[in-house]
């Protein structure tokens, strides 16, 4: 079996370290990534409520939702 000194145990120490601190730089862009789409998505949801909002104004007009059942 591999004797097991103090300066093994500080390499491994130190790659865990430098994983670790690459692991926080990831999950920090991820975050930044995931919050661009969410705000892109809420403007998409945004234009889809107001096309929903002039379709419904159309149909209106042309006579293709009866008014009474609004």
């Amino acid at each position: 079996m591999a004797e097991v000194n103090n300066e093994l145990i500080f390499e491994v120490l130190k790659q865990i370290q430098h994983d670790l601190a690459q692991l926080r730089a990831d999950v920090r862009d991820v975050k930044i990534r995931v919050t661009a789409v969410e705000e892109g998505l809420a403007g998409v949801n945004r234009r889809l409520d107001r096309i929903d909002d002039r379709l419904e104004r159309v149909e209106r007009r042309v006579g293709l939702v009866d008014q009474s059942l609004e």
